[in-house]
């Protein structure tokens, strides 16, 4: 069993996805900020704008709808096997049980949950999200999030995911007032054995900053 101790009550927020794909969270005064997600996928724009036109849009189209439906279906059984519900892989799909399976256990090193799927935001920053986890990872509280891949990743290649998880465990710290100094990426691969990376929070804090300038000065 997973032990729960969120620090306060937070409120949630409602999020609305625009037909650009941006989505911006409104907070309970009435202001609205952009999502972490949006924020720091602007600089990818250019570059999946590029591939869609080399492979075409069926293609791209295909391709974005199973990687989609892949991740939020793992992540689904990530969430619910954490919150200690029963029967949570009756009816998933096969190919989704068996990642999330490879990554089970490193599901078990998590304890002492904070918060799963939270609403967090900082006017600061200027970007809103929902944490996949906030909780201890091998003892240490972590700002986790849960990835699929079909394909091998190195840490090169998933400086973005960093930059997320820095934005909520700055969140986290700015709403709760407990800094968070390890990031953890867990990441189901198909046909191969799963990733994790740990990093140190303060290390991708210059990275998170240009992205939100980056996207600041170009508002895509």
């Amino acid at each position: 069993m997973f032990n729960y101790c969120p620090p306060k009550s937070l409120p949630d927020l409602i999020s609305e996805t625009y037909p650009d794909g941006k989505r911006y969270y409104t907070l309970e005064d009435g202001s609205r900020l952009p999502s972490v997600t949006t924020v720091i996928g602007a600089q990818k724009k250019q570059a999946i704008l590029e591939w869609r036109k080399r492979v075409g849009e069926e293609e791209a189209n295909r391709v974005s709808k199973k990687a989609t439906s892949r991740g939020t279906n793992v992540h689904k059984l990530c969430e619910q096997y954490l919150n200690n519900e029963t029967g949570y892989m009756t009816g998933a799909m096969p190919d989704s049980v068996e990642m999330f399976l490879d990554i089970k256990p490193f599901l078990n090193k998590i304890n002492n949950i904070h918060y799963q799927e939270q609403a967090l935001w900082s006017k600061q920053l200027g970007m809103a999200g929902r944490t996949d986890c906030i909780g201890e990872y091998d003892g240490v509280l972590s700002s986790i999030d849960f990835k699929t891949s079909k394909k091998v990743k190195s840490h090169e290649d998933i400086e973005d995911y960093f930059w997320q998880t820095t934005a909520y465990a700055l969140m986290y710290e700015e709403m709760v007032g407990v800094p968070i100094h390890q990031l953890v990426i867990i990441m189901a691969v198909e046909h191969a054995p799963p990733l994790v990376f740990i990093q140190k929070t303060e290390d991708h804090i210059e990275g998170l900053v240009k992205a939100i300038k980056y996207y600041n000065e170009n508002k895509w």
